[in-house]
């Protein structure tokens, strides 16, 4: 059923030369990541001297499965793990609109890709960081809309 637009799909991102060819392989590569979780902290806006302006804010996303092998459901038969995203909005206009509507606690899905980086912190110690470059934000609730 899938057979035909998966093929479709994978020649769009991956090129082949013949194979008595010698010259180099041109391929495609795809760095997506898409999160639908919670924000932990209200955005803050940055900028450092001579650099484009960046949002920031943290977005939890959990993991949940049944540990045991019991086929009852049971309360204390599932487990829940929270992993924590560092999500940086570079774009102008979703910049300034994650800026201003996203707060804690709201439910959002987003789209980007992930980066990896190295920075010095204040003890001149070199640190790595992952973070996810967002290009598309959809706000799917406000915390302070579902308390009321």
């Amino acid at each position: 059923m899938f057979r035909r637009p998966v093929l479709q799909v994978l020649r769009q991102f991956v090129r082949h030369e013949s194979e008595t060819s010698t010259s180099l392989v041109l391929e495609r590569s795809l760095n997506r990541v898409q999160l639908l979780g919670r924000v932990g902290q209200d955005p803050v806006l940055r900028q450092v001297e001579g650099k484009n302006p960046v949002t920031i804010f943290s977005l939890a996303t959990n993991e949940m499965w049944r540990s045991g092998d019991s086929e009852v459901y049971q309360m204390g038969d599932v487990s829940q793990k929270t992993t924590w995203h560092r999500i940086s909005v570079f774009r102008p206009g979703l910049r300034d609109v994650a800026y201003q509507y996203v707060k804690k606690g709201s439910r959002i899905y987003l789209e980007g890709k992930i980066d990896y980086g190295e920075y010095m912190d204040k003890n001149n110690v070199r640190r790595q960081a992952t973070t996810i470059i967002a290009d598309n934000i959809i706000f799917l609730s406000d915390q302070t809309k579902e308390k009321e």
